[in-house]
């Protein structure tokens, strides 16, 4: 048995826990070490049960607590060779006790938990989403920050039996929202990231490969709504003959949502 809870999920900040008996995994640290402390309590976790953090890009609201809590728990970093180059760079190493290793394209195991990475199109200096393969067979991922679908992407979450998917923002409540035309363009480009609308066309691709578990994540506070983000999805779900509890669970991803046991 598996426990998959989204602890933080959006532009302010991304955490997410992945855990069985043995001990569990964060994917990002995007908010304070006390936060990411406080969200794992919540959910009966004990921080000290993290054997490891997997960082799926150097951007502030994935990396901004990784220092404390690494160096506090005494738990190993793995990221891309690029990531961890951002992260030496935004100071995360500087003087602190902290493993860092550069995560084997093959992936790699963290008691019983085998992490893969997969590469995502962004605009950063090597991003990844990981796919995760529980002790019980249960396979799992996280994708977020990516302008567009890739071939890469789909075919690492095709079959996944739950994923955690960018469903950003709504392309005209960005373009007649408040942002600058600078910040506008990049979200919109192929490294920004992923609308509502892509969001649902992948989320019907992987819902037909066998995925039935679906949690839409990293919302702009600015410039989407949980409902549309939902209603978006449902609708792309009921245009493939789906319903609702039967063929598929979907959900969006707030601060301190409830675990997910699989």
């Amino acid at each position: 048995m598996a426990k998959f809870c989204s602890l933080f999920s959006s532009s302010s900040g991304n955490c997410t826990y992945i855990g069985t008996s043995a001990g569990g995994i964060l994917i990002d640290i995007g908010v304070s070490a006390k936060k990411t402390e406080d969200a794992l309590k919540d959910i009966g976790v004990d921080p000290g049960e993290i054997r490891a953090v997997f960082i799926t890009h150097e951007h502030t609201d994935h990396i901004n607590g990784v220092r404390v809590f690494a160096a506090r728990h005494r738990v190993p970093v793995y990221a891309t060779e690029g990531t961890l180059d951002g992260m030496s760079y935004a100071g995360v190493f500087e003087k602190a006790d902290i493993k860092a290793y550069v995560m084997p394209e093959k992936g790699t195991e963290v008691d019983g938990i085998f992490v893969r990475p997969f590469r995502t199109p962004h605009d950063s200096l090597e991003s990844c989403g990981f796919t995760v393969m529980t002790p019980d067979g249960k396979r799992l991922a996280v994708a977020t920050d990516m302008g567009t679908v890739t071939e890469t992407v789909t075919n690492a979450l095709y079959g996944c039996d739950l994923v955690l998917l960018e469903s950003n923002h709504d392309v005209r409540m960005l373009q007649n929202g408040s942002y600058p035309f600078y910040l506008k363009k990049r979200i919109l480009s192929d490294t920004g990231h992923l609308n509502n609308e892509k969001a649902s066309e992948l989320a019907g691709v992987l819902l037909e490969g066998g995925t039935s578990r679906f949690i839409l994540g990293h919302l702009s506070k600015e410039n989407n709504i949980p409902g549309l983000a939902y209603e978006t999805t449902k609708a792309a779900f009921s245009a493939l003959g789906a319903q609702e509890n039967k063929d598929y669970l979907l959900s969006v991803a707030l601060d301190y949502n409830k675990p997910v046991i699989l």
